[in-house]
């Protein structure tokens, strides 16, 4: 009987992951991001500042995403490589969260160290209304968040930005280490 009971209240850590992917209703969604949109904003006084605690908040989620993709993706091996894991970020964890690729990766023309992950229409922008006097709000900043907490946690350190360019597009900046390790593994 007790074995029954310790089954029953068993932890959803200690129960496996279903073998298809759970969705999300959009409108739940769009709610809930709205809500989470509006508590930051009680908490700050300008545009700046709610990109950043949007940063944050995408930070905590980035992290765990990163653990829940690793153990999905059971042929994922460690990259070593800058594009290597720009691709995945690209495909993997935006189909992940999205269900769909990101629209573009890009190398900046005039610095190494610059990656842009170009998104035109993100689904965390969709159901935010903006008012005039915030207009260089970008919601999709919770998504660097994301990105920056993945690069960080795989050995990549980086900032993401987002901007208003293409649509949404986020600005990987790495850090030189990256850059020269980068250089290192393809004997450059």
């Amino acid at each position: 009987m007790a074995s029954i009971l310790q089954r029953q209240k068993s932890s959803i850590l200690d129960r496996p992951l279903s073998k298809g992917k759970a969705e999300v209703n959009l409108s739940t969604f769009a709610l809930l991001f709205s809500e989470m949109v509006q508590y930051c904003q009680s908490r700050v006084y300008t545009v700046p500042e709610l990109q950043n605690k949007l940063t944050e908040m995408g930070h905590h989620v980035g992290v765990r995403m990163l653990d829940i993709l690793f153990l999905r993706e059971r042929t994922f091996k460690r990259e070593v490589k800058l594009l290597n894991m720009l691709l995945f970020i690209k495909t993997n964890l935006w189909k992940t969260l999205f269900g769909k690729e990101a629209d573009k990766l890009e190398h900046a023309n005039d610095d190494e160290r610059t990656y842009y992950i170009i998104e035109k229409e993100p689904l965390l922008n969709k159901f935010i209304s903006v008012p005039k006097d915030k207009s260089s709000l970008n919601c999709a900043s919770f998504m660097a968040g994301i990105i920056e907490a993945v690069l960080n946690g795989c050995n990549f350190p980086a900032k993401v930005t987002t901007h208003w360019h293409k649509g949404t597009t986020f600005m990987i900046k790495f850090d030189e280490s990256v850059i020269a390790r980068d250089k290192t593994v393809d004997g450059r």
